[in-house]
């Protein structure tokens, strides 16, 4: 059995819209799967009441207080160790769930992170990575986009090694072909902390590392060039990169871009010329933040995800098919394994 532990209190519009994002994620996880839901007990069964949802149908963990999200993360942490977070935590450390999801305080997600589940050792450090919609070859990831800002050459590296293990492991992607985000695709562009990070990726023989890339291709991949899934990105780079795709789905939702057009009905034809096209009203649907519920936390001992405060119970139902997918990767015993074997 599957245990998916969830965060019933986080997010600006919590329990409300959490408990109805695992009522609407019941019928997307496997029947081997278990959602477990952290946070006022009494507030969870009403609003289970409301959706005419047998409480039964989830495990409860009742906890009394709620991180907020103007609490000193390490502070409340500590002196709030009945809070939804905290208990989750705790309950992840003892195996008690196979992997905790949160939209509530992000610092205090990574205080969990960090000091509760740890680093996998031989990680230098942590980062947080998303997944990105492709116009070929559908999906891929970008890390870091957002967790360790002037991280060092090394360090930058290394995301390209714990990228290619995810991509390999949870995405299923065979032999994942990583790039480095930069000004330029010849070798030598960017500054020094590019040009040294380029440097030890070419080195590093568990890659398939395929060189720089521009920003204009992670979305689109290129032809004869890079195409890569995964991007390393310094975290100020990768969360400005991060932040403007989100613009992009809501401007384009706005214009009313993601309503099926004249592309679907030429899918038949585009199929057969190139089958990994990614069509466009796929592409958008994948660029909505809602379909992917939350970033993850790549490099400590258990699956750990994040969600956005403002997720809406779309976005929470996303985010607990997300981490069932991770939980079944296996990852973070993939990446001990694969570290181990340096």
């Amino acid at each position: 059995m599957i245990k998916i532990g969830i965060d019933a209190m986080g997010g600006d519009f919590a329990p409300e819209v959490a408990v109805e994002g695992a009522v609407m994620a019941l019928d997307k996880v496997g029947a081997e799967s278990r959602i477990v839901l952290f946070g006022d007990e009494k507030r969870i069964l009403e609003l289970l009441e409301k959706h005419n949802c047998p409480a039964d149908r989830f495990d409860i963990v009742a906890t009394t207080e709620v991180i907020e999200m103007g609490d000193h993360p390490a502070k409340a942490f500590i002196s709030k160790s009945d809070s939804s977070i905290t208990v989750g935590f705790k309950h992840l450390a003892e195996g008690k769930i196979d992997g905790f999801a949160s939209a509530g305080s992000t610092g205090a997600m990574l205080v969990g992170s960090m000091q509760v589940i740890k680093p996998v050792e031989g990680v230098i450090r942590p980062v947080i990575s998303t997944l990105i919609p492709k116009l070929i070859n559908r999906r891929g990831l970008v890390l870091d986009v957002g967790l360790n800002v002037d991280a060092k050459p090394e360090v930058l590296a290394q995301y390209g090694f714990l990228g290619s293990v995810y991509a390999q492991s949870v995405l299923g992607i065979e032999n994942p072909r990583v790039a480095l985000l930069n000004i330029g695709e010849e070798e030598g562009k960017g500054n020094a902390q590019a040009k040294a990070t380029y440097d030890l990726l070419k080195a590093d023989k568990r890659i398939n590392f395929v060189g720089n890339v521009e920003s204009s291709y992670i979305f689109t991949g290129t032809y004869g060039g890079p195409d890569p899934d995964v991007v390393v990105a310094e975290a100020f780079v990768g969360n400005t990169v991060l932040k403007m795709a989100e613009a992009l789905y809501r401007i384009n939702f706005k214009l009313g871009g993601g309503k099926p057009r004249l592309m679907n009905f030429l899918r038949p034809v585009l199929g057969r010329l190139i089958p990994k096209l990614y069509y466009q009203q796929d592409f958008w649907e994948a660029m909505n933040g809602e379909s992917v519920g939350g970033t993850q936390v790549i490099g400590i001992n258990a699956p750990v995800m994040i969600g956005h405060g403002s997720s809406s119970a779309r976005a929470i139902c996303s985010m607990i098919c997300s981490m069932e997918r991770d939980i079944k990767g296996n990852f973070p015993a993939k990446l001990r394994a694969a570290l181990k074997e340096e």
